[in-house]
């Protein structure tokens, strides 16, 4: 029993997915799906330059892609379903792709709309988001009280947080927080996402996530919302929307599937960061990556043990 999970933004790099595409006719067949429904993905993903890559709007698909041909290269190799799934952020679309929510080409073109959309809602220099770490997340509350324009965007794990907002707002709030002895990163993104500035955004995809057609999930899917897992198709649907403006609630979404007893974690696609938060936040999980054919053996061995 396996719980998937499915990354968001920040995990990209220059040449994902390639090593699989070439050893994996499952994971080909996705990449060339997505590079039919938007012509010159997979050039990016390979090539870059890297700073294309980056933006929110090829980002977001190019992190789908790996992550869907991740786990369909899994499946093809003998691995079995999860019991359960989560993405963070972005990676909740990957995840319903992977539970046959949503079709491929409908949620790339879908998230690359997203990402234009969330990267257009505030000017280029007007938002900011920072980690704040060792510092739980009653203190980081306190701080905030009485303060405007900066949220809770990510709760990523125990002792690290990330806020959200206004650039000015989220300087003040670190200077606060370094206060109280915690330390804060600011992020190298270009917009204050999952906060309330992000509602333009969101009013946006609701237009175009409404002519989708959605499905039930063939395993449960956790919302970033709720922290729950969710299957009907159309709150599945209002809850992805929330989803833009809302904090993610990754601790509480790892300790849920933990308590339903779930004690490995995979994660299909680029990068390791959600195996790294597995870790800092359940201290008798087993989290490992799939990325490439290596890590792809190394998988199947654990699961087949």
């Amino acid at each position: 029993m396996y719980a998937a999970l499915f990354p968001g933004q920040g995990s990209h790099r220059v040449g994902m997915g390639r090593a699989l595409y070439e050893a994996s006719p499952a994971a080909k067949e996705v990449l060339d799906r997505a590079e039919a429904a938007l012509p010159g993905l997979l050039k990016l993903m390979w090539e870059g330059p890297e700073e294309a890559l980056t933006l929110t709007e090829n980002q977001q698909p190019a992190l789908l892609a790996a992550g869907y041909a991740a786990y369909r290269a899994f499946l093809e190799a003998g691995g079995k379903p999860p019991a359960l799934a989560a993405g963070h952020s972005l990676g909740e679309w990957t995840a319903h792709v992977a539970a046959g929510t949503l079709e491929l080409e409908d949620a790339l073109r879908l998230v690359r709309l997203r990402g234009r959309y969330m990267q257009e809602a505030v000017p280029v220099g007007e938002g900011a988001m920072a980690a704040v770490l060792k510092l739980p997340l009653e203190e980081i509350q306190k701080v905030l009280e009485g303060l405007e324009g900066v949220e809770i965007a990510n709760l990523n794990a125990p002792e690290q947080t990330v806020i959200s907002g206004r650039k000015q707002a989220v300087e003040e709030a670190a200077e606060r927080l370094k206060e109280r002895r915690a330390r804060v990163v600011f992020l190298p993104v270009s917009a204050p996402f999952h906060s309330s500035l992000m509602a333009p955004a969101r009013k946006r995809l609701a237009e175009d996530l409404a002519q989708v057609p959605l499905r039930r999930p063939r395993f449960p899917v956790y919302s970033n919302v709720t922290a729950r897992p969710e299957e009907d198709p159309e709150r599945i649907r209002a809850l992805l929307l929330e989803q833009i403006t809302a904090p993610v609630r990754w601790v509480e979404i790892l300790r849920d599937m933990e308590a339903r007893g779930v004690k490995r974690f995979l994660e299909f696609g680029s990068g390791e960061v959600l195996k790294g938060l597995v870790l800092r936040t359940l201290k008798e999980a087993e989290a490992l990556s799939v990325q490439d054919p290596d890590s792809l053996r190394k998988a199947l061995e654990v699961e087949r043990a």
